[in-house]
């Protein structure tokens, strides 16, 4: 039955929607009306496996009491406190948490923390205050930023001028200088793997050709994400995150990790920056960071970044920069009840601990129809369709549109299918999940 034929359904024209085709969905559209642990509840009352967390956000499943309940008591004792020259205790309660889980090793933790309303918001606050703590040390030259090609950083014009997706780019101006790193992605080398591919390290040496392109002088940051999400999945070769922190220390440069996927568990450890041993200056983080039920962001710094700006008189402001909702105190307490359901369930670590039988769910769909390549790491997966002949994409939206009309939700790009279940998640959902989309693989054209 098509929406527009039930009782009480909703009225489309309104709502300019984001991402999205909105004349082909409102021709034809996909409503969720209920979530709970592992699924949603289609407008039309069918359960759908999630497996992807929302948008890689709902880390701990759908539906959480505990945090429904945080936030009403927030919003009852206190719904909103601005941050600019005031505070509110549950901001600093909610630093303090994260401080003590912060990425890093123990005694160079990144354990100073600045609240933002989104990944969008963190990225563009990373890259301000990269480019702040170069001026604040005296190196006021470097205002150039690195990014990398596939990368995404978000919307805002930092995150555009950095990122390396060209739909996100092409229609906007980006910012003077920005640059960047090739990419990893290696089909011919690197195809089928589970964890990192052997082959591309030296990609990060593109690094040193930019520093030797713009002079060392100029660039402040180089930011990439430890993986690569919304591109479809692109996994780090090898040697390659070490390397590029080497090059970054060997000229001066600040390197910043785009968490706001990897945080919070997604590969088996709290952040990547755990995962993979490699310690940047700045991390962004926000989706998994409240569950995705209020949005919020935090960016976390080193210390040498932070105390770096800590000068001058007192009474001058370190930072010109903030939110309105920095630190939000509804969304704070979701973010406190989201790290006690986090620690009580061990779903930080959980990841490590089901990644073995993800990997051979994943790859067990290698020999179907169209299937170029299976990447799978922590409890992520992309899965790269051969594309159609002069309509790419189109293979991978028609195999997303079949599972969710069979109860399962997928996220494509392009023509590369990504997973990233909730980390709550079984075996059997992975045998769901392998089923429903093997089906639709065999039945895509």
């Amino acid at each position: 039955m098509n929406v527009h034929n039930r009782p009480n359904a909703p009225v489309l024209d309104s709502y300019w929607m984001p991402f999205t085709a909105n004349r082909q969905f409102k021709a034809a559209p996909r409503l969720l009306s209920g979530a709970e642990g592992m699924y949603y509840t289609s407008s039309d009352g069918r359960p759908v496996l999630d497996g992807t967390a929302g948008l890689w956000c709902v880390n701990a499943g759908h539906g959480r009491r505990q945090i429904a309940a945080a936030v009403e008591r927030q919003l009852t004792e206190m719904d909103y406190a601005p941050s600019f020259q005031m505070g509110h205790p549950v901001a600093f309660d909610f630093a303090e948490r994260l401080a003590e889980i912060a990425p890093g090793p123990d005694g160079a933790k990144l354990d100073r923390v600045f609240f933002t309303g989104s990944g969008s918001e963190s990225v563009d606050t990373a890259l301000k205050i990269a480019i702040a703590y170069q001026r604040a040390i005296g190196q006021g030259t470097r205002t150039r930023l690195i990014g990398r090609e596939r990368g995404y950083h978000g919307v805002g014009f930092g995150g555009i001028s950095v990122g390396g997706i060209v739909n996100n780019r092409r229609v906007f101006p980006q910012l003077a200088g920005s640059d960047h790193l090739r990419h990893t992605h290696d089909l011919a080398r690197n195809a089928f793997v589970k964890g990192q591919p052997e082959h591309g390290a030296e990609l990060a040496d593109d690094l040193e050709r930019l520093v030797a392109l713009h002079g060392a002088e100029t660039i402040a940051a180089c930011i990439v994400e430890p993986v690569a999400g919304s591109t479809g999945v692109l996994i780090p070769p090898k040697g390659y995150l070490e390397r590029l922190r080497a090059i970054c220390d060997k000229h001066g440069i600040l390197l910043i990790f785009d968490e706001v996927i990897t945080g919070f568990g997604r590969l088996g450890a709290a952040f990547a920056t755990d995962y993979f041993g490699v310690t940047p200056d700045i991390v962004t983080t926000a989706k998994g960071l409240t569950n995705g039920a209020i949005p919020m962001g935090a960016v976390f710094a080193s210390r040498k970044v932070h105390d770096a700006l800590m000068q001058g008189p007192e009474n001058a402001i370190e930072l010109f920069h903030g939110y309105t909702y920095s630190g939000h105190p509804a969304a704070c307490a979701a973010g406190i009840a989201t790290l006690d359901i986090y620690r009580d369930e061990g779903l930080l670590t959980r990841a490590a601990e089901l990644q073995a039988d993800w990997h051979a769910a994943m790859h067990s769909l290698k020999g179907l129809p169209h299937v170029i390549d299976i990447r799978t790491i922590g409890l992520i997966a992309g899965i790269e369709l051969a594309p159609r002949d002069g309509a790419p994409g189109t293979r991978a939206y028609d195999v997303f549109v079949d599972c969710f009309e069979k109860g399962l939700m997928i996220r494509v790009t392009g023509d590369i299918i990504a997973f990233s279940p909730p980390l709550i998640a079984e075996k059997k959902h992975f045998e769901d999940i392998v089923s429903i989309l093997g089906d639709a693989l065999k039945r895509a054209a």
